[in-house]
């Protein structure tokens, strides 16, 4: 009887091994509390939206702002015409201008880089909330400093 007993503990145990992968969740690391992150955003803009729910999906709190000046957000951040994209974010006092990656967001912060932020300039196709089927461009991840300093954060040629 106690054979029996151990031998399906083995196996329930099995089964509930088999139901859940590792991959379903992100890092404990990583899942701590929600990181606010407050995004200026077009109203006109969809793409913005898509980027949003990416963000959500990798564990931030979006505060949403549809605003008709992002321009003048962009301006106040420091954030250059050739860093420019169609939304601005700010996340723990760094500045995320356009599609950038969540996992270059989280990155910068676990990391405390000395940078003023990130960027992905234009709307690249491919990058998060720029999904188009199978089309794919390569794209670059530039850090930036209060300087306008730039430097290759990321580089995404075959994702």
């Amino acid at each position: 009887m106690k054979r029996i007993a151990i031998s399906i503990l083995l196996i329930f145990n099995i089964n509930i091994s088999y139901g859940q992968s590792v991959w379903d969740a992100p890092p404990a690391a990583l899942k701590e509390t929600k990181m606010d992150i407050v995004v200026y955003r077009s109203p006109t803009c969809g793409c913005c939206s898509k980027w949003l729910a990416h963000l959500k999906k990798h564990d931030f709190n979006v505060v949403d702002n549809v605003i008709d000046d992002v321009q003048g957000v962009k301006a106040k951040y420091g954030v250059s015409p050739t860093l420019a994209s169609c939304h601005t974010a700010i996340v723990n006092g760094y500045v995320v201008e356009g599609h950038v990656p969540a996992s270059d967001i989280k990155s910068m912060l676990k990391n405390k880089e000395n940078i003023k932020g990130l960027a992905v300039p234009g709307m690249v196709t491919g990058s998060p909330g720029m999904e188009m089927g199978d089309r794919k461009a390569p794209f670059k991840v530039i850090a930036f400093d209060k300087d306008s300093q730039m430097k290759i954060y990321n580089t995404y040629d075959k994702y």
